[in-house]
């Protein structure tokens, strides 16, 4: 599953991982790299790119050893949407087909009651396009599939986001319930 192009994405990841842990200067410098692998014409495997009827799929591409890191292809069917949710690290994503309507949302403060989430404005992401998802203080968001193919994103976070214990909110009350995604198994 790892081809020559994936490998040298994922070793220029690590070099950036292993040179600063601050995350605005992390994903600084891994925004071009993600700009760099979809516009060298790198193809997901097939298997990577399989949404499923019932929910967005997360399949792994490469965990770090030691968790530090981790790459994801992330599929939507048409019209498929997340619950308002946030990362708890840093992450860059992007867009390798489709289109992802993101819709965030200020992060409220740890200390502050349970209040309504307050819209901080919507962008649709396109295939080609990158962003940066998530900063440890910016990362609470929605997204929407649109269009009339999956929407396939590439992810990279800051840890193995998987196992990151994780915010869902609600939007209305601002009420939290945590939750860890896990990985979908990458069919055969």
């Amino acid at each position: 599953m790892i081809t020559k192009r994936l490998r040298r994405f994922i070793e220029d990841v690590d070099r950036v991982v292993a040179d600063t842990d601050d995350q605005y200067e992390l994903t600084a410098r891994i925004s071009p790299l993600m700009a760099e692998l979809l516009t060298d014409g790198y193809r997901l495997p097939d298997e990577c790119t399989r949404p499923s009827p019932d929910h967005n799929m997360t399949y792994p591409l490469y965990i770090a050893p030691d968790d530090s890191w981790c790459l994801a292809s992330v599929v939507w069917d048409v019209d498929q949407r997340t619950p308002v949710h946030g990362h708890e690290t840093w992450g860059v994503v992007g867009i390798y087909s489709g289109i992802e309507h993101e819709v965030r949302f200020l992060k409220p403060s740890a200390t502050a009651p349970a209040a309504p989430l307050t819209p901080a404005g919507e962008t649709r992401w396109r295939a080609g396009q990158v962003t940066i998802c998530c900063t440890t203080d910016d990362d609470v968001h929605a997204v929407v599939a649109e269009g009339d193919v999956p929407t396939i994103g590439i992810h990279v976070y800051g840890g193995n986001i998987g196992t990151i214990q994780r915010r869902r909110y609600d939007p209305a009350t601002g009420a939290v319930t945590w939750f860890a995604s896990g990985w979908d198994p990458v069919p055969a």
